[in-house]
C-alpha cells in the first residue's frame, strides 16, 4: 500500500499556487513541490490530488491511500459529485484514475496531521 498526503495553497484566491505531495512506501518518503499557476484554492487541492494519483499509477499502485485536509475535496470523492461546474472535469479525472486501482481509499485529516504536505504546496508556490 501506498500512503499519499496532499496539500494544495494559494497565494491569494486566485494568485500563485502549488500542490505538495508526500508518498510513503516501503520505508522510504518522496516529496514532490510542484507549482500550479494561477489557481483558487479549491482547484490547488483538486489538481494536487490528480497529481498525487498520476504519480501513484506511473508507479503502478494498485492500493492507495490517500490523506487530505480539504473537505471539498475528500466529500467530492466520496460522493462522485461536486457542485462547482469548475471542478467537475477534475474531479472526473480523479475518479477515472482511482477506478484503475485495485483499492483507494480516502480519509480527511485535520491539518495539523498534515504539515509535510502542507510545507511542500507552499513551496511550491515561490516555484512559479
Amino acid at each position: 500500500m501506498i500512503e499519499v498526503n496532499i496539500d494544495g495553497a494559494s497565494a491569494g484566491n486566485p494568485g500563485p499556487s502549488g500542490a505538495g505531495i508526500l508518498i510513503k512506501h516501503n520505508g522510504e518518503v518522496e516529496k514532490h513541490s510542484i507549482p500550479l499557476g494561477v489557481m483558487d484554492n479549491h482547484e490547488a487541492e483538486f489538481t494536487a490530488c490528480k497529481k498525487a494519483l498520476e504519480i501513484c499509477l506511473d508507479k503502478h499502485a494498485d492500493t492507495v491511500w490517500l490523506k487530505s485536509d480539504s473537505q471539498a475535496v475528500v466529500h467530492a470523492i466520496e460522493k462522485e459529485f461536486v457542485r462547482n461546474a469548475q471542478y467537475k472535469q477534475l474531479l472526473h479525472n480523479i475518479l477515472d484514475m482511482t477506478k484503475q486501482m485495485d483499492l483507494f481509499f480516502i480519509k480527511w485529516i485535520p491539518s495539523k496531521e498534515n504539515k509535510g504536505a502542507d510545507e511542500l504546496a507552499r513551496k511550491a508556490i515561490h516555484l512559479n
